[in-house]
C-alpha cells in the first residue's frame, strides 16, 4: 500500500475523533502555516492530525502547570496567612506585656501621680537607692551619699574688714543692695530667702564655669576649685528647693527674681572676667548679709511671729535632720552653710590679693 493510500485510511478512522462535530474549519478560514507548507490532499490531512495532537498535548501540559502553580500559590498564601496570624499574636502579646508593665509602674507610684515608663533602649536603667535605714530613696536631685550634717559651730560673727579701695567698693555695693530688699520684702523672710538663694546660686556656677574653660584652654589643673565652686552653687540651689516647700511666692516675687537674676548673672560674669578677687569679695560680703537675714528669720521664729512648721521632707534627708525637725532647724542649717560660703569666697579673694592664682592654693574641698 502506498503512503498516499495509508494516509487516507488513517484520516477516515481518526478524523471524527480528532476534529469532532462542528470543529471542521470553515472554508473561508485561512489555512494554518503548517498546512500551507504541507500542501493539500492526504499530506495536508496528516499534518492537520499531527497539529491537532500536538496542540492538545500542549494544552494539557499548560493546564497541569497552571494547576500546580495554583496549588503552590494556595499553599504559599496559606503559609503567609499562618505567619501573619503568628505575628499578630506576637504583637498582641507584646502590647499586652507593655500595658501590664505600664500598669505596674503606675501602681508602684503610690502617690497619685502617673507612673513614667522610660525606654531602656540605651541601657540606662534608673538605680534604686536606699538610705541608711534601708528605706527607698525618693529624691532624684541628690543622692544619699551627698547628704551631710552642717557644722553649726562655725563662727557666725566673723567679718572681713575692708581696708583697700577694692574691698570698700565691694562692701558698699552689697550694702546698697540690701536697702531696696528690706523695703520690698520687709519681714516676709520666706520669700526673701527664696529671692536671696536665686541670686546666691549664681556666683559659684559662673566662677566654676570660667575656671573650667580656663583649665581646658590652658591645659592645666584647677587645684580643686572648680569642684568647690560648683558644689557651692548646688548647695545654694538646694536651699531654694527647700524654701519652695515653705513659702509660696507671688507673681511679683517671681517677676523680681527673673529681673534680678538676669541682671546679676551678666554683671557678675563680666566682673569675674575683669577681676576675680573683686568678684569673690562681693560674694563674701553677700554671704555675710545672708547670715544676718537668717539670724533675723530665726528671731521671728523664736518669738512666734512666724509659725515654726515641721521641716520639709527634702530638708530632713538633705541635712540628715531628725524626723521631728522644724523650720527653725532648717534655717539654722542654711545659716551655717552661708557662713562656710562666706569663708571660702573671702579665702579665694585673699589668694588673688596675694598675687597668686586659685590653682596654687589647695581648694577647701568638703569644708562643710
Amino acid at each position: 500500500m502506498s503512503s498516499r493510500a495509508a494516509g487516507s485510511v488513517l484520516l477516515r478512522h481518526l478524523g471524527p475523533r480528532v476534529f469532532g462535530p462542528g470543529s471542521a474549519p470553515s472554508a473561508a478560514a485561512p489555512r494554518p502555516p503548517l498546512l500551507a507548507l504541507a500542501g493539500g490532499g492526504e499530506r495536508g490531512a496528516a499534518a492537520a492530525v499531527w497539529m491537532r495532537l500536538l496542540s492538545t498535548s500542549s494544552a494539557a501540559e499548560a493546564a497541569v502547570e497552571e494547576e500546580v502553580a495554583t496549588s503552590k500559590g494556595n499553599a504559599g498564601s496559606t503559609a503567609a496567612a499562618k505567619v501573619e496570624a503568628a505575628a499578630s499574636k506576637a504583637n498582641a502579646g507584646s502590647t499586652a506585656a507593655a500595658k501590664a508593665e505600664a500598669a505596674e509602674a503606675a501602681k508602684e507610684a503610690g502617690d497619685g501621680k502617673k507612673g513614667v515608663v522610660v525606654s531602656s533602649y540605651w541601657g540606662i536603667e534608673p538605680s534604686k537607692l536606699v538610705n541608711k535605714d534601708g528605706v527607698e530613696w525618693k529624691w532624684s536631685c541628690f543622692r544619699p551619699w551627698e547628704a551631710y550634717k552642717t557644722d553649726t559651730s562655725i563662727d557666725l560673727s566673723r567679718h572681713h574688714e575692708p581696708k583697700v579701695l577694692l574691698d570698700k567698693i565691694a562692701y558698699w555695693t552689697v550694702k546698697s543692695l540690701r536697702f531696696p530688699t528690706d523695703i520690698f520684702f520687709q519681714r516676709r523672710y520666706g520669700c526673701r530667702a527664696m529671692m536671696l538663694e536665686t541670686v546666691a546660686a549664681v556666683p559659684g556656677m559662673v566662677g566654676g564655669m570660667l575656671l573650667h574653660l580656663r583649665s581646658l584652654r590652658r591645659f592645666e589643673h584647677s587645684g580643686g576649685w572648680i569642684r568647690v565652686l560648683l558644689e557651692e552653687a548646688e548647695n545654694e540651689r538646694m536651699h531654694l528647693m527647700t524654701f519652695m516647700e515653705v513659702a509660696q511666692p507671688r507673681w511679683y516675687d517671681r517677676a523680681l527674681v527673673l529681673a534680678v537674676q538676669g541682671i546679676f548673672f551678666n554683671v557678675y560674669f563680666l566682673g569675674y572676667l575683669i577681676s576675680p578677687k573683686f568678684a569673690h569679695r562681693v560674694v563674701g560680703y553677700l554671704e555675710e548679709e545672708a547670715i544676718h537675714s537668717y539670724t533675723e528669720f530665726l528671731k521671728d521664729l523664736e518669738d512666734g511671729k512666724i509659725d515654726n512648721v515641721p521641716a520639709p521632707a527634702i530638708a530632713i534627708d538633705y541635712w540628715q535632720l531628725p524626723a521631728n525637725a522644724t523650720l527653725k532647724d532648717v534655717v539654722t542649717m542654711v545659716r551655717a552653710d552661708e557662713a562656710h560660703h562666706r569663708d571660702v569666697n573671702h579665702f579665694a579673694s585673699d589668694i588673688h590679693f596675694q598675687g597668686m592664682e586659685l590653682k596654687q592654693a589647695p581648694a577647701p574641698v568638703g569644708y562643710h
